[in-house]
């Protein structure tokens, strides 16, 4: 046992040092950002394409992007890690988010435009997988839980917005160009149907951007498994296009002057 351990540990690396990074708040949101991370440990990176260490389908810059929110006193939490290394917003059994359409694991092994992620043979075996789960996956989702029961405690009601970016066109998940701020609250059962009419209200007074609501993008696993509004316990998602505040083309750089023109919207959400 101890030398299959062993094996993991080297497959996996055994870098101790925090997985995520939380910044409590003084109100009841938490804004997380489960696809921020772009970290990969050694052990796993030697063993990745060159394509897939781009890290082309990392959520490139929210973290600063959303570094108002912190002023609004909401609560933050990010990852280290990419999301190639564990999929944070994928359930940990691997259920399919999207029924009956292309959907990407919990520890996927090809990027958003089907190229592979690791070289020949090098992919995890499931128990690589099982123990990424473990490392990354779960101190995150514990971290996550105990603010927002911190959160509810607190104040009564907790409210989770979870902050996502995409590139504007990915034919494997979607046709033609996807809109500019997709809400996602699976299809309104994560939070409450007050609350979904707020956000829309904002997106809808918002003529330089397009939106939608509930389409492709209803809200991912962390939405789905956390939103629960008869607790008191509302999550929503939004999936912003990332032509609304980056270049999307490598190296992905941040454009201050895209960005500084959809904060606003992003604020009055929030």
């Amino acid at each position: 046992m101890s030398n299959f351990n062993a094996d993991i540990d080297a497959a996996i690396g055994s870098d101790d040092s925090p997985v995520f990074t939380l910044s409590r708040g003084q109100t009841p949101l938490l804004v997380s950002m489960p696809h921020n991370g772009t970290q990969i440990p050694e052990s796993i990176a030697q063993r990745m394409t060159e394509h897939a260490l781009r890290r082309p389908d990392t959520d490139w810059h929210v973290a600063r992007l959303y570094e108002f929110a912190t002023a609004l006193g909401a609560s933050t939490i990010t990852p280290r890690y990419s999301r190639y290394v564990v999929d944070l917003n994928r359930p940990a059994d691997n259920t399919a988010l999207y029924s009956g359409a292309d959907n990407t694991d919990v520890c996927p092994t090809t990027c958003f435009d089907n190229t592979p992620i690791y070289a020949a043979n090098q992919a995890p075996e499931p128990s690589e997988v099982e123990a990424r789960i473990n490392r990354y996956w779960q101190p995150y989702h514990n971290g996550l839980a105990a603010e927002l029961t911190r959160l509810r405690e607190r104040y009564g009601i907790a409210v989770l917005f979870d902050a996502h970016s995409i590139a504007s066109v990915v034919p494997r998940f979607f046709d033609a160009e996807l809109p500019h701020l997709n809400l996602g609250t699976a299809d309104g059962r994560s939070c409450a149907a007050a609350l979904q009419q707020r956000l829309v209200a904002v997106l809808a007074d918002t003529a330089d951007y397009t939106h939608v609501v509930n389409g492709r993008f209803k809200g991912g696993y962390i939405t789905r498994h956390y939103g629960r509004p008869q607790e008191s316990l509302h999550a929503v998602q939004l999936e912003l296009a990332q032509r609304s505040y980056m270049d999307e083309a490598y190296p992905y750089h941040y454009d201050d002057a895209l960005a500084a023109r959809v904060q606003p919207v992003l604020r009055r959400l929030l």
